[in-house]
């Protein structure tokens, strides 16, 4: 599974478009580390979209890129439905649009889902993390609609909550149940865990457990999701994006095992070590 071909003559456009709609008050920084992510995985645009509150922090923390100001509700999550219209251009046009890290599980977050994913374009690449990984259920449909152009990332906690079932049923297959909903969504799933399954809805299965305990950390997810998105971005794949980012972010963990310790290195350190992984090919 080749990652697209890097050309001399590539600029920010042919590398695609991200844009990263999540945060909250309590959760600002979760879209900086996906945005930066995906950055660092080679998209060569970066939009982010969070809670107005939050915005201007952003923009000033990630300077290379557009940041869009969302209304929010008192809870400080992003209000839902409302956001659809400042979203509407930059959904249209993004090559890979993450939803999700950062922000709240809630009716909130499957009203933002029922809102923004008819308006993505024919060649967007949706991944949904976190929040909106288990806000799917009640949009299944909408999901499916993307025939094969979504990528779910849920812990085996989320997984549960999507498919309504008992997390001990999750842990006890993971392989089965990251089929199940594969297909069940017609999306590909990257189920995480000690242990990482990754499913197309074509029935395609692979297995990643080459990572580290240190990746057990506030914002390691978000980085992951960040990853895939970027590669999603470039060009790739949903399934090989998926396959890609799991690999990369398991192998930062490692490097960072090696060089500083087992645990306590933290999320925003495994960024730098993304681009010697996907960004030579």
């Amino acid at each position: 599974m080749p990652l697209p071909t890097l050309h001399a003559d590539d600029d920010k456009e042919s590398r695609g478009r991200v844009l990263v709609v999540g945060g909250s008050t309590l959760v600002p920084g979760a879209v900086l580390l996906a945005g930066v992510a995906a950055l660092r995985a080679g998209a060569g645009k970066l939009q982010l979209a969070t809670v107005q509150s939050a915005a201007l922090g952003i923009a000033l923390d990630v300077p290379e890129a557009l940041v869009l100001p969302l209304p929010q509700d008192r809870a400080g999550e992003i209000a839902g439905a409302r956001a659809a219209g400042p979203l509407r251009r930059y959904a249209a046009d993004a090559d890979a649009l993450l939803l999700g890290p950062g922000a709240a599980t809630g009716p909130r977050v499957s009203a933002l889902l029922r809102a923004v994913l008819p308006l993505v374009g024919d060649r967007t690449t949706v991944i949904l993390d976190g929040a909106a990984a288990v806000a799917a259920g009640p949009v299944e449909a909408r999901v499916a609609a993307l025939e094969g152009r979504v990528i779910l990332t849920p812990h085996a906690g989320e997984m549960a909550a999507l498919l309504q079932i008992d997390k001990r049923d999750v842990l006890s297959d993971a392989a089965a149940v990251a089929r199940l909903a594969a297909e069940r969504f017609d999306a590909v799933v990257a189920l995480k865990g000690a242990e990482t399954w990754i499913a197309s809805p074509e029935g395609e299965l692979l297995r990643y457990s080459g990572g580290s305990v240190g990746l057990g950390t506030s914002g390691s997810g978000d980085t992951l999701a960040g990853v895939i998105t970027g590669l999603a971005a470039r060009g790739a794949r949903p399934f090989a994006a998926a396959a890609w980012g799991v690999w990369a972010h398991g192998s930062a963990g490692r490097r960072l095992a090696k060089r500083m310790a087992t645990v306590g290195f933290l999320a925003r350190e495994l960024l730098a070590e993304i681009p010697a992984l996907v960004g030579r090919r």
